[in-house]
């Protein structure tokens, strides 16, 4: 790389990152009140909280951030000649083969996204289209056209209309490649797409399933709403098809599990994925934007009411996994936001259930958790361990007297007079548990949903989980946890501190069940084996 590549990158970095300090610099310079403000903020809400301000006060548009982010990770012409020295150098090459089921696709976004596959820097593919009958006749010509001018595009007219199921079947009986991608019939790769495919499996040769992250595309070829996704989580995946697009699969696989299945239109992407991944664990991430996804007119890139029937297609798909699974458990619509789905799983043989609540010298805030705990809780097989480390004032002991008296069946009090180490107290406290599941809750959170820790069981007692954390708002109805995410503000910070309760969050991440790195231990399930 020569040095004016290196300085122009480091620019535009600068140019990233000094675009919004900028601006809140000099609004925080403007007034020194509003810098006592910003301070109050960091101290209450993290400096997430105080981005998210400054958010608001600047109405600083996602679609700007992105151009930044796109600035930044354009790819240059070095870098297209790195990559294409790169190919040459790779000790494996597998043919890709790209599924195309089509249907009276508009020209124009027929031939863009034809030609997005034509541009691959990584020349190593074949791609299998299926027509589903068309009506329109420009698309047997484009399709024809196409075919003429590479042996690499295979097409296949059905004679009657299947719907999106039976062509994609179509398509993959056409596949002669190692790995399978999928591709929408209006949507485009990004030049380097199957490229990243390819490093990726000479890195790990035996990767069964690759999926990355992905945007959206207008008709002006304007690039807008990126989703940056996690690493493979499955629950996150039972609560919406997250992965979607670009996915790379093991043809061998997709052809065991019995492809694309009729039934599922609208969501047989996703009902392929669910009994696709019950048969390996073999799944990663490409963390870059490979794929670009077509907002035209009744697609469900802009709008998820063009599309109803998916979204029932998706429950059934849900339904149908859970029941191979032998999890039990049942699955709903998130009212309002078509395409999210809730999973809640079944308490089994009634476990007994620990809550352990370490405690100093707290009278009023534990007397409002106990109030709560008591009064609201649904399920009702469970104790309560207060550990008291150490308080020594009298409304603390005349508390302790009285929730004693009042809960004598449920409650007892562990009083260990250490100092103050929160590991400790709780591991005591565990080992004089006689619940099956053990829950760590501070002494200063209130219950306000009755049902959870029916919720908080359901998942715990499942083989998989190791961990189960819950919704915490501040008294404001703002959020003080929903998960911990890996690399924000240092090694790990709470996603989505200080913002309102009722939003949903990145791409409804608030608004369904999801796979974190970690959860807060101020409210955290746990079976007490572990």
């Amino acid at each position: 790389m020569t040095l004016s590549v290196i300085l122009r990158k480091f620019r535009t970095l600068i140019r990233i990152l000094l675009t919004p300090l900028r601006r809140l610099f000099s609004f925080l310079s403007a007034m020194p009140r509003r810098g006592l403000k910003a301070m109050r903020i960091i101290r209450q809400e993290g400096f997430l909280g105080l981005w998210h301000s400054f958010e608001e006060r600047f109405h600083l548009a996602d679609s700007e951030l992105y151009e930044l982010w796109k600035r930044r990770h354009r790819l240059t012409a070095g870098d297209r000649d790195r990559i294409s020295k790169e190919i040459e150098r790779l000790h494996c090459r597998p043919l890709i083969s790209i599924l195309l089921p089509v249907y009276n696709t508009d020209e124009i976004w027929l031939r863009k996204c034809l030609d997005s596959v034509l541009d691959q820097l990584y020349s190593h593919w074949e791609l299998c289209i299926a027509d589903d009958a068309s009506t329109k006749p420009h698309v047997r010509h484009v399709l024809e056209e196409y075919a003429s001018r590479d042996p690499r595009i295979r097409v296949v007219f059905r004679k009657e209309n299947g719907h999106i199921s039976a062509c994609s079947n179509s398509a993959l009986s056409l596949a002669t490649g190692e790995y399978i991608a999928l591709l929408d019939h209006d949507d485009e790769l990004s030049v380097d797409a199957l490229y990243e495919n390819a490093v990726l499996l000479n890195r790990y040769p035996d990767a069964d399933m690759i999926y990355s992250d992905e945007d959206k595309i207008d008709t002006q070829g304007r690039r807008h709403s990126p989703f940056f996704k996690p690493d493979w989580s499955p629950d996150t995946f039972l609560s919406h098809m997250y992965t979607c697009h670009l996915g790379v699969y093991r043809t061998g696989l997709i052809r065991k599990v019995g492809g694309f299945r009729v039934g599922f239109e609208g969501s047989q992407d996703y009902d392929l994925v669910l009994r696709f991944t019950e048969h390996t664990t073999k799944i990663h991430h490409i963390p870059k934007v490979l794929y670009h996804w077509r907002t035209i007119k009744g697609s469900t890139a802009l709008t998820h009411d063009s599309k109803s029937y998916a979204y029932v297609s998706g429950l059934n798909a849900i339904r149908e996994a859970l029941k191979r699974r032998g999890e039990g458990g049942f699955v709903e619509h998130v009212e309002g936001y078509p395409g999210q789905y809730l999973v809640h799983y079944p308490v089994r043989d009634n476990p007994k259930i620990t809550i352990l609540i370490p405690t100093r010298d707290n009278a009023v805030c534990l007397d409002r958790c106990l109030q709560s705990l008591f009064s609201k809780t649904t399920y009702r097989n469970f104790e309560v361990i207060l550990i008291d480390n150490g308080s020594v004032q009298s409304e603390t002991r005349d508390l302790f007297a009285r929730w004693q008296k009042q809960e004598s069946d449920q409650l007892r009090i562990l009083h260990l007079d250490i100092p103050f180490n929160f590991s400790c107290l709780n591991n005591e406290g565990a080992r004089h548990a006689e619940g099956d599941l053990i829950v760590l809750l501070n002494d200063d959170t209130e219950i306000i949903t009755p049902a959870w820790l029916e919720e908080m069981a359901g998942q715990a007692e499942r083989p998989s989980i190791g961990a189960v954390g819950a919704f915490l708002l501040f008294p404001d109805d703002k959020i003080q946890h929903a998960g911990l995410i890996l690399g924000i503000v240092g090694p790990a910070n709470h996603g989505h501190k200080g913002i309102p309760a009722d939003s949903a969050g990145y791409f409804g991440r608030l608004l369904v069940v999801y796979n974190y790195a970690a959860v807060t231990g101020a409210c955290l399930m746990v079976k007490k084996r572990l």
